[in-house]
């Protein structure tokens, strides 16, 4: 199975929370990007949005 590629897209942020979020990443050893998705992913799972049974991730 082909590996499906991220989508791209623009995204504006408060100054501040850029800041902290690079501050985050940098404490847990990941991208500033890699963090906000880390973060977005772990709120769909909390929600019961994200079905980690169709990647088989979890």
């Amino acid at each position: 199975m082909k590996k499906e590629e991220k989508k791209r897209f623009l995204l504006r942020l408060d100054p501040r929370l850029y800041r902290v979020l690079e501050k985050w990443a940098q404490d847990e050893l990941r991208s500033v990007n890699a963090q906000i998705e880390f973060l977005l992913k772990e709120a769909a799972k909390k929600a019961g949005r994200w079905k980690d049974e169709e990647r088989g991730e979890g």
